[in-house]
């Protein structure tokens, strides 16, 4: 296939590598401009679980990326969905299919009900995280550290799930299963609920640059936190009738933890993997992409649902607290997704459109 890859950070330099790797036709996209210069004289190389060297193909203009792709990968944060997808919608096409990886604040939905206003019935497939876990070395080297072993995905329309299912298997590999619904996928997501704390409670090892392992610091009352914001956002999902993995299932499904607690889990993978290192930037994404279409997201549906979110409400709280940020209004997706005035049947209707 012809795989067009939005942005050309650590995940998306994975993803070309890794789609490449299984004998696709990658074309990358820059949308911040410059990020992808170097690939078109210099192979692009991985390292870790994937030692590969490819040449990757580079898109001037979103329009160039859609035009000449079967399928394309949205794989920038998601403080950059609406923008990157705005830009996309007016060079679609009918049948195309979008992946987006990994989807926040029900961004796929965005794009799929924005294409439609636009006349353009596209397939929009989804993933709560991404299929690999990897870091940029620079523009052309990435190591790649973990492919997860299963991974759900879901898809708007659903009557194209089946289509969508056997394209990520056929550019990744086996693991995958189908979500209820992008709802579900996007309650999935569980850095919001790790982040904000982790992030929250070490704020002064990011103030002062320290090395800090994260999962040595996922102390035992860091872990009750963050067990209590995964309690709320289980609970807002069995709201919608859906039914989420706990975080615990989450890391044993991830990286094989087979410790039952959330602070046995840190400390095993901190045995495993030493690392990763935690954020010393205070701009970092813990906070700046988590909070507002992670925990601020959750707290919409949560109004939504009329259902009380108080640990959830509270970390969003403290955490403009301590950057000075109302991330309440960063969030570009909630107001356009029309969710203050959304009821629960209502957008379930939207989540389940079968065509």
């Amino acid at each position: 296939m012809k795989v067009g890859i939005i942005g050309t950070g650590g995940i998306a330099l994975a993803c070309a590598a890794w789609i490449s790797q299984r004998h696709h036709d990658v074309s990358v996209w820059s949308p911040r401009g410059g990020g992808a210069e170097a690939l078109r004289t210099t192979p692009l190389t991985s390292s870790g679980v994937l030692q590969a060297s490819v040449k990757v193909h580079v898109a001037d203009s979103p329009g160039e990326l859609a035009r000449d792709a079967d399928v394309l990968l949205i794989a920038v944060p998601v403080n950059w969905h609406k923008t990157v997808m705005d830009a996309l919608i007016p060079h679609l096409r009918a049948g195309q299919l979008v992946i987006v990886s990994s989807m926040g604040s029900l961004s796929a939905l965005y794009l799929y009900e924005s294409a439609l206003e636009h006349g353009i019935a596209i397939a929009v497939a989804s993933f709560g995280t991404t299929v690999l876990t990897a870091r940029r070395h620079d523009a052309t080297h990435v190591k790649v550290m973990t492919r997860r072993t299963s991974l759900g995905v879901s898809c708007l329309p659903r009557s194209s799930q089946n289509a969508a299912l056997a394209t990520c298997e056929a550019l990744f590999g086996s693991g995958f299963t189908m979500d209820e619904n992008a709802l579900a996928t996007a309650l999935t997501n569980i850095n919001p609920v790790a982040h904000g704390p982790l992030a929250l409670f070490n704020w002064t090892r990011i103030e002062r640059g320290e090395n800090w392992p994260q999962y040595h610091f996922m102390t035992p009352r860091v872990a009750a936190v963050i067990e209590q914001l995964d309690n709320e956002r289980r609970a807002v999902a069995n709201a919608f009738g859906l039914q989420v993995r706990t975080i615990e299932k989450h890391f044993a499904q991830s990286f094989n933890t087979e410790s039952a607690q959330l602070a046995d889990i840190a400390a095993e993978l901190h045995h495993m993997r030493g690392g990763p290192p935690g954020p010393t930037d205070t701009q970092t994404r813990f906070l700046s992409e988590d909070v507002p279409y992670g925990l601020v997201f959750t707290l919409a549906l949560s109004h939504v649902a009329q259902i009380p979110t108080p640990a959830t409400e509270a970390t969003a709280a403290m955490a403009g607290l301590i950057t000075g940020e109302d991330f309440t209004a960063i969030n570009n997706l909630v107001f356009p997704l029309r969710l203050p005035a959304e009821s629960v049947s209502g957008l379930l209707a939207r989540v389940n459109a079968s065509r």
